[in-house]
């Protein structure tokens, strides 16, 4: 059966069986007058108006109403207000009047303010027809009863009316809202099913859990890397062998990335190692973030990993290769600049010899320094940073840096403005403390304006000191100043400039500052200039005091 034959048989269907309530008290007032007054049978008022009645309800059975304007359904309760009104005036004492709801609430549901009114107007003109036309006449005692009924069911005719008014007003707002949450579904469901897809799609791993720490969603890339470590689930992997960063140092249990997000702990791209050592191990970089509750309490979380042991693999062998070509390179270098030495203490050189004998020494020394450089940074990057700690005077540090730079500041007429350093004691290591100073120095020299200007003040107090190195150079960029630690990073305003670098010498300078347990940073405007802000504990012992 199609949607439309369905409909047309709910409305005959809803026909019959509204008058088949009216029938049924019909029936039942038959029953009791024949058992009562079985004469009123005989009475011709009572006989028509149950005969009309059960009529009415023919014509509801057998009428095809859908075919029909719906204004002829109001026929039926109009047939049944006449044949109920016929059959009050035979017998008024079995309660007749009564019936007279049904009709009058049909009227007053279906048909609206016309169907109430209509309905009392013609229950009140059949009330004094009928008792008019039956001969009776119409005396004064009659005129309260013949009121009261009337005004009673103008009530219900009103009360029925306003609730149903009110029934489809929020039928039509229940409507409304059911399409608007059907949309509301339809976009979530489209939108779920996009950031399946998405989620499907990339290389990275996302797991999502909730409070108890149940999965809630996890994507193919994270399946993947779950086949690789031989775990079936958050849960395999957070009970696997985690290890820290040098591969051989355990996790606790409750220190692991997963139960420190299972606490509602925010992780930063945190790099941990699966598989025990001496076995193929995996590298997995990790970040985490919370989801919260209504109330700001964490209620799961998102887990976000990737594979990057064939990152970290390359990285490890850049490193080999440039500190097995640098320490390849130190050797021959000293010797060169030995012999150019020797070299230039002959006394017996003409003038164009000296010059070209000096420029290859010069140059030689820049290759050394660069040597030297790169030897550095693969010791960082191999946690072979060696730190000797002793007691030594942080300004007097400074000021021999700076005396050894002005030279170099002189041949760009750079001034300095230094004044007083107080007196700052620091257990450190004086000669990487040095090795920040005279690269934070230059780089205020290198990158500064010609006739430009560089303050240095140094404070402290009882827990840290604190340098800070100004110039009035061309300064950076915001993007610029994303990379600025970055191993080999230069500028690209500054990469094809006569200004000289490797990139490596921040990268160096703050990983000794780390070491001595303090930090450096930068802080630039772009055309203004640029600081060096190098930080010291001192009194803290130290990060890294020892070779690791």
């Amino acid at each position: 059966m199609s949607v439309r034959d369905e409909g047309h048989t709910a409305i005959n269907r809803a026909v019959f069986l509204t008058q088949l309530i009216v029938t049924g008290a019909t029936l039942v007032l038959v029953i009791v007058s024949l058992v009562v007054a079985p004469q009123l049978v005989r009475d011709p008022l009572y006989f028509g108006g149950i005969l009309v009645i059960f009529l009415a309800t023919g014509v509801a059975a057998g009428v095809p109403w859908h075919r029909l304007e719906k204004r002829w359904i109001a026929v039926i309760p109009i047939l049944d207000l006449i044949g109920i009104a016929m059959a009050r005036e035979g017998t008024t004492l079995l309660g007749a009047s009564f019936l007279l709801v049904f009709p009058v609430i049909w009227l007053s549901t279906h048909f609206g303010a016309r169907g109430a009114l209509g309905s009392v107007v013609l229950t009140t003109v059949l009330l004094f027809g009928v008792l008019f036309l039956s001969g009776h006449g119409i005396a004064a005692g009659d005129i309260p009863r013949l009121t009261i009924l009337p005004v009673t069911l103008a009530f219900l005719a009103a009360t029925t009316y306003g609730t149903t008014k009110r029934a489809a007003a929020q039928r039509v707002l229940l409507t409304q809202q059911a399409v608007l949450f059907e949309d509301a579904l339809r976009r979530s469901t489209r939108q779920e099913s996009i950031l399946d897809a998405l989620f499907n799609s990339v290389d990275f791993g996302v797991v999502g859990f909730d409070a108890a720490g149940r999965t809630t969603f996890i994507n193919r890339a994270q399946r993947e890397l779950f086949t690789r470590v031989g775990a079936e689930d958050t849960g395999g992997v957070a009970r696997e062998p985690v290890f820290r960063e040098d591969r051989v140092t355990p996790y606790a249990i409750s220190d692991t990335p997963y139960q420190r997000a299972l606490r509602g702990d925010t992780i930063d791209r945190v790099t941990v190692w699966l598989g025990e050592p001496g076995t193929p191990q995996t590298a997995v970089l990790i970040s985490t973030r919370p989801i919260l509750d209504a109330k700001g309490n964490a209620d799961g979380g998102i887990m976000v990993t990737r594979d990057v042991t064939a990152e970290i693999r390359a990285i490890t062998a850049r490193d080999d290769l440039v500190a097995s070509v640098s320490h390849e390179l130190r050797t021959p270098l000293t010797s060169i600049l030995g012999f150019l030495e020797l070299s230039l203490d002959d006394a017996s050189l003409a003038p164009s010899t000296r010059r070209m004998l000096e420029v290859a020494s010069k140059n030689s020394d820049r290759l050394l320094a660069l040597v030297a450089d790169l030897l550095t940074t693969a010791s960082t990057a191999k946690n072979e940073l060696t730190i000797v700690l002793a007691p030594c005077a942080l300004d007097g540090i400074v000021a021999d840096a700076v005396e050894s730079l002005l030279p170099l500041a002189a041949e760009r007429n750079i001034r300095f403005e230094q004044g007083d350093l107080p007196v700052v004691e620091v257990y450190a290591d004086a000669f990487r403390l040095r090795q920040v100073v005279d690269n934070v120095v230059s780089n205020a020299i290198k990158y500064n304006v010609a006739d430009g200007r560089i303050t240095v003040t140094l404070s402290a107090t009882e827990a840290a000191a604190e340098l800070r190195v100004t110039d009035t150079g061309r300064g950076m960029t915001d993007d610029e100043q994303q990379n600025l630690f970055s191993r080999f990073y230069r500028a690209d305003s500054v990469r094809g400039s006569s200004v000289h670098g490797t990139g490596l010498g921040l990268n160096i300078s703050r990983e000794i500052m780390r070491r001595h347990g303090g930090d450096l940073r930068l802080e630039s405007t772009f055309g203004v200039g640029t600081t060096a802000i190098a930080t010291l504990p001192t009194r803290a012992t130290p990060v890294e005091a020892v070779k690791r």
